[in-house]
């Protein structure tokens, strides 16, 4: 059974990942149409989060139709300067013959105060003036690709809960209704199950953030410490950021150790008891968490065919990103993978005696996560400076192979670990 396993999964994803990777392009603008009225008019596609970026691009002169999508970033004045700034680059876009256009592309005669900046969400400057846009026209985008542009979270009025927090809730939150059902399954007294829930969230956070400053941004221990520990920055006075950077390789290192600390002193079972059912409801977790990511539009993939089923334009990705065009969703394969393997861990876990080859189940979920990591990988953007790399292999991949290596050592000797039933 073991050696069917291993042989479907690598067959099923080095065929999936090798059609993946044979539709990369190296195309460097995005191309669309609007259809203006039934008439189909050509034009570029900008986006970009940076403001100076953005109002840079307000001095040029297309020499093709633009259609630009005003991020939220471009318009939220966070303070008086900044509003000015904003202020004097729209003025700059509407001298430049730019019309600015709402959600529904409706025109926006006057855009002169930051309340009316609000409501644009597109700016289109054509080369022609046969293709201006008139009040009553109906306009629609047209193009090969989908375009990934949502809210940022729900509005609850006195605040806005993030959807990557609530990505994060439900991670938890589903993950310890599964706890408790596996504890229920296995006769275990529920009192055990707090501990491993508070040790398990200390764990996955602190040790997620320390492992992304540490592999991708170690500079941050020198230029802003109190930010590696906290949701907060220093630089250029302090304000709330929420931990912009978590790490998956960090998290489960910590969780090795504070789930040893758990099974020793806690629960006094087996660390590998703990882990072979720990596995499954983070195989979940890791689905919820890399919709989170989705949410965000970070992890974002390398840049692909606007024709591939696969292509997604981003336009709240970050810019460290680069140009913002067509990319591989590779927070989504990764969720979908996280979610295949959780489906499989919990079909062995219920439907087969493997729960009791104590190991054995964490070695699988080990072998498989990593796996799925090491092969999205390639079709992902570096994620920060990449401090590791061997082989042509990037910081995520190298890191992963130990993981992957100590699965399989983890299932081989789990038969000297065998339960009664």
């Amino acid at each position: 059974m073991q050696q069917k396993l291993f042989s479907l999964y690598f067959t099923l994803v080095v065929g999936f990942f090798q059609l993946l990777i044979a539709q990369t392009s190296d195309i460097k603008t995005t191309s669309a149409q609007l259809d203006i009225q039934g008439k189909n008019v050509p034009v570029e596609i900008f986006a970009t989060v940076n403001g100076n970026t953005f109002s840079a691009y307000s001095n040029e002169t297309p020499a093709k139709n633009s259609l630009i999508i005003v991020n939220k970033d471009n318009k939220e004045p966070i303070n008086a300067d900044y509003e000015a700034f904003i202020l004097s680059t729209f003025a700059n876009y509407k001298n430049h013959n730019y019309q600015f256009l709402t959600k529904d592309f409706k025109l926006i005669d006057n855009a002169v105060n930051i309340n009316d900046i609000q409501n644009v969400k597109y700016m289109y400057h054509p080369v022609n003036q046969g293709d201006m846009i008139k009040s009553n026209d109906t306009v629609s985008l047209k193009t090969d690709f989908k375009i990934w542009d949502p809210a940022n979270g729900i509005n609850l009025g006195f605040g806005t809960l993030h959807f990557y927090s609530l990505m994060f809730v439900f991670a938890f939150g589903f993950g310890y209704i599964l706890m408790k059902k596996i504890f229920k399954i296995d006769n275990v007294d529920e009192k055990f199950l707090d501990p491993l829930f508070t040790w398990t969230l200390v764990g996955t956070i602190l040790g997620a953030r320390l492992g992304h400053v540490i592999f991708y941004q170690p500079e941050l221990f020198k230029e802003d410490f109190l930010s590696v520990f906290l949701p907060i920055s220093t630089k250029g006075g302090l304000h709330f950021t929420g931990f912009s950077g978590l790490a998956s390789h960090g998290a489960t290192i910590a969780l090795i150790f504070t789930t040893l600390y758990y099974s020793f002193k806690i629960i006094k079972k087996n660390p590998f008891w703990v882990y072979d059912r720990l596995g499954i409801v983070v195989a979940l977790g890791g689905a919820f968490v890399r919709m989170g990511n989705f949410f965000n539009s970070e992890i974002i993939g390398k840049p692909v065919d606007p024709k591939s089923p696969f292509a997604l334009l981003f336009p709240q990705q970050s810019s460290e990103y680069g140009v913002t065009i067509p990319r591989y969703p590779t927070q989504l394969f990764e969720a979908v993978g996280y979610v295949l393997l959780f489906i499989l861990l919990w079909f062995l876990y219920r439907k087969t005696d493997k729960k009791y080859q104590q190991g054995w189940l964490f070695g699988l979920f080990f072998i498989i996560l990593w796996a799925i990591r090491f092969f999205v990988e390639f079709l992902k953007e570096p994620q920060g400076d990449e401090f590791i790399q061997f082989a042509g292999l990037n910081t995520g991949q190298v890191l992963s192979i130990p993981f992957m290596i100590a699965g399989l050592v983890i299932m081989l000797y789990s038969k000297n670990w065998k339960l009664e039933k």
